[in-house]
């Protein structure tokens, strides 16, 4: 059969190419097309666009870029309707996604979501939207199943792509002499992958590094985003490496997180962290009189309650990263309890299979239609 897949960031990449794989184990004659990048790339899809061409983050910056936006709709509408695809599978990226789904069910598509919108945060009525155009919801979260059952919408968890990602990773355990790090005591960065959101958040968390003397910070840089790019905020004591945040994650004693996956992705690898996010005084205008969560970073919403902190727009401030780092290094009580609760976050995902239950799922649907 064959698979139009669209991944439109580096998590939905990489959950696409453990789904990906999944797919190819049920279904041996699977054709997958899809857009996305060298993760699912390199499970054997065939990409025709790669989601560095398509971030675009906030209000304005969207607004100014909507011609090609909507070139980009056009584009894949296009290639969708030269595929033929016997399945659309859509991976978050809500604004593209969901709007696709709206075109793509008239057509007489067959429609997967993997990994919801976050509707649940934000204009919840687009719940609806998603039961009338989706065949299938697989989601990740528990509460995520609660949440559509308000709109009689019956949708399908299938535990945390994460574990999986984490279960396959293999430690280097040449990391810390390939990137002269031995006996270095680590601070991670984790700016993003954005090329704005770094640039901002880099420039507040690299500003701390005087106060955390006999610490190394290094930056978990992403490959979307050049060495150039990055250089200006290295140091003696701040370094970079490249798509290698698992194993800077295992070594590291701390971290500073761009609020996204890559804060539970920290959680999971048990390091303490503090969560920060920051974003245009329109689009956090436009936000926050939407927003319907208490917490954005997906481990508080996870645990429902705070379990890391949250530095948001107006606190996101160095002094403050600096204050909260401090405060889970070394033996600390909150330092303990931060992990404590990482546990018990651990307990409420399950474990490892999201993608390829999903996998195998899509398949035995897709066969059972055609019976």
């Amino acid at each position: 059969m064959k698979y139009f897949i669209i991944a439109g960031e580096r998590s939905g990449d990489l959950h696409g190419s453990n789904l990906i794989t999944a797919i190819k184990q049920a279904d041996k004659e699977a054709q997958i097309l899809g857009w996305g990048g060298d993760y699912m790339q390199a499970a054997g899809a065939t990409i025709q666009m790669h989601y560095r061409d398509t971030a675009f983050m906030g209000f304005f910056e969207v607004v100014q870029n909507l011609s090609k936006i909507l070139g980009f709709f056009k584009l894949c509408k296009k290639q969708i309707e030269e595929f033929q695809p016997d399945a659309i599978i859509l991976i978050d990226y809500a604004g593209f996604n969901m709007r696709i789904a709206k075109w793509a069910k008239p057509q007489g598509y067959k429609l997967f979501y993997y990994i919801s919108p976050k509707v649940w945060a934000w204009n919840q009525k687009r719940a609806l939207k998603l039961k009338q155009t989706i065949d299938k919801l697989f989601v990740i979260f528990p509460f995520e199943v609660d949440f559509f059952k308000k709109y009689d919408y019956e949708v399908e968890f299938v535990g945390n792509p994460l574990f999986d990602a984490i279960a396959a990773f293999q430690p280097n355990p040449d990391f810390l002499s390939q990137n002269k790090l031995e006996n270095s005591k680590i601070i991670a960065l984790l700016p993003g992958s954005r090329k704005q959101e770094v640039e901002k958040m880099l420039e507040l968390m690299v500003a701390t590094k005087k106060q955390f003397p006999g610490y190394r910070f290094v930056i978990a840089g992403v490959g979307n985003l050049s060495k150039e790019f990055y250089e200006r905020f290295l140091s003696d004591d701040v370094s970079l490496v490249f798509d290698q945040a698992y194993d800077l994650l295992s070594h590291a004693e701390a971290a500073m997180v761009t609020s996204g996956t890559a804060t539970l992705e920290t959680a999971l690898f048990g390091v303490p962290q503090v969560v920060c996010y920051k974003m245009g005084l329109v689009t956090y205008s436009i936000a926050s009189m939407v927003i319907k969560v208490p917490f954005i970073s997906l481990v508080n919403l996870i645990a429902e309650k705070e379990v890391v902190k949250e530095l948001l727009q107006g606190e996101l401030t160095s002094e403050n990263i600096a204050r909260e780092i401090k405060a889970v290094l070394g033996n600390s009580e909150k330092r303990k309890q931060q992990i404590a609760d990482y546990q018990r976050i651990r307990e409420i995902l399950g474990s490892a299979g999201a993608s390829a239950k999903t996998g195998q799922r899509i398949v035995e649907i897709l066969n059972n239609s055609k019976l």
